[in-house]
């Protein structure tokens, strides 16, 4: 079995040491995907750069969530479903929204499900989408800018669902009133 070293300030490598003391200053800890990904830095500082990144692009506070928990849910992900379910409440994202997303029920409006629906085909079909998929997506509202943005997303959440699957890393304590199994 492969026990996987959970870092803190201290015990990180060099490197990942400046991204860890701004977790801590920023959040009052340093969360247990950071502590895991801080054995290679430069994995962790491409998290933290495609979180930057994605935060950044034409989705609103909702439609982030919707991308982020669509994909966590589908890969089981259970320390980032807590998480994120989290992070929308801190972002004034309703909860009602929340836990459709968590229990795979119906979203509140016709393009959150569009989006929804798009972004579980991309990971289900690795981006490989019907024509008939996209101009349902577009139908929506939504253009090819936001499906690229889609695959920006994706790329996050495949970096810290797999390494919290592989590292099996516990949910942080901030979000344990959240916790989730599918």
């Amino acid at each position: 079995m492969s026990n996987f070293t959970f870092h803190t300030v201290e015990t990180a490598p060099e490197k990942s040491k400046p991204m860890l003391e701004g977790a801590l200053k920023q959040m009052g800890a340093v969360p247990g995907l950071y502590a895991v990904m801080s054995e290679s830095p430069e994995t962790l500082k491409a998290y933290q750069q495609l979180h930057q990144a994605f935060t950044s692009t034409s989705f609103d506070a909702e439609e982030l969530t919707v991308v982020w928990q669509t994909i966590n849910v589908e890969h089981e992900c259970t320390y980032c479903v807590p998480a994120h379910t989290g992070i929308a409440h801190s972002m004034k994202v309703d909860s009602a929204l929340t836990e459709a997303l968590r229990n795979q029920q119906p979203m509140p409006n016709a393009k959150l499900q569009a989006l929804h629906d798009f972004t579980l085909a991309m990971v289900r079909e690795r981006g490989n989408v019907s024509e008939e998929q996209m101009e349902t997506f577009f139908a929506a509202g939504y253009g090819h800018k936001q499906v690229i943005e889609i695959i920006l997303g994706l790329s996050q959440k495949v970096i810290s669902n797999y390494v919290n699957h592989v590292a099996k890393t516990p949910v942080d304590p901030m979000f344990e009133q959240f916790a989730w199994t599918k």
